[in-house]
């Protein structure tokens, strides 16, 4: 394969490395989001625990306030258990991002190596021509040097 189809080929697979680079981290930053809204969730269910303590201390008891806060309880649970769903989704997504990044860097470091051992290829065969030029040239002034002796 020619220096430039790798050369062009390696510049494609650079772009789709990068790619998947910037895929993964849209992951990784939606996990981090999810993760933030669950840390909400469970500060806001602290407070409600709190609320409900006070609702509940002795003395005259707000029936409806109380119902309304368990209900407002079972939305948060509600709210936590959909973001655990979305969260375990996002993970799944970020590690199969993150395995198309590895192969993704796997095939441009392939292609790499094959670039260098074509370079490696190149100067081998640059200076073999330039030891037989060399050759030939001492050859023939060894040639004329017999020529002029006789």
């Amino acid at each position: 394969m020619s220096r430039f189809r790798l050369a062009a080929l390696l510049r494609l697979r650079l772009a789709e490395r990068d790619q998947r680079r910037l895929d993964l981290a849209k992951a990784l930053r939606a996990v981090q989001i999810l993760q933030q809204q669950q840390a909400e969730v469970v500060q806001e269910e602290a407070q409600w625990l709190a609320q409900v303590r006070d609702l509940l201390a002795p003395g005259p008891t707000d029936l409806d306030a109380v119902l309304a806060m368990y209900r407002y309880a079972a939305v948060l649970r509600g709210r936590l258990q959909q973001l655990a769903s979305q969260l375990a989704e996002v993970q799944r997504e970020a590690q199969r991002r993150r395995t198309a990044l590895v192969e993704a860097d796997r095939q441009v470091r392939v292609l790499e190596k094959l670039v260098q051992r074509q370079a490696q290829a190149e100067r081998c065969q640059a200076l073999r021509r330039e030891a037989q030029r060399l050759d030939e040239a001492a050859l023939a002034g060894y040639l004329r040097r017999q020529e002029v002796k006789p």
